[in-house]
């Protein structure tokens, strides 16, 4: 059973910077891709960036490009997502999911997911 298990959220002010991470258990992720998703109060789930586990390709969202950086550490099962420049619009539970193949910016075909972490931006 594929477990995610997200952390490093938290208050932060506009400008300044977190590093959540994501560590994954319960297969070999070989040939998958992991990615973040934030979802915002009242709003649809969103794509924020995704990462191939063996490739390490990654993509990411408009909104966040040059300031938000994914990566991954394969011995230590863990993906990182490490957050510059912060804005208020980030605000957001951010999670991260599975999901078999190649990094898709988008929720459908990711099967697994962590509980979230909260990340909240200050003005």
């Amino acid at each position: 059973q594929v477990q995610l298990v997200e952390s490093g959220g938290g208050l932060v002010q506009a400008g300044g910077s977190l590093r959540l991470s994501c560590v994954a258990s319960g297969r070999t992720f070989s040939g998958y891709t992991m990615g973040w998703f934030r979802q915002a109060p009242g709003k649809e789930r969103e794509f924020v960036a995704a990462i191939g586990w063996t490739s390490g390709r990654t993509i990411s969202a408009d909104s966040v490009k040059g300031r938000f950086t994914i990566s991954r550490d394969n011995a230590k099962n863990t993906v990182y997502l490490q957050m510059n420049s912060l804005k208020p619009e980030d605000t957001a539970v951010y999670y991260c999911a599975t999901r078999p193949g190649l990094p898709l910016p988008h929720v459908v075909g990711y099967d697994n997911w962590g509980q979230g972490t909260q990340v909240t931006v200050s003005s």
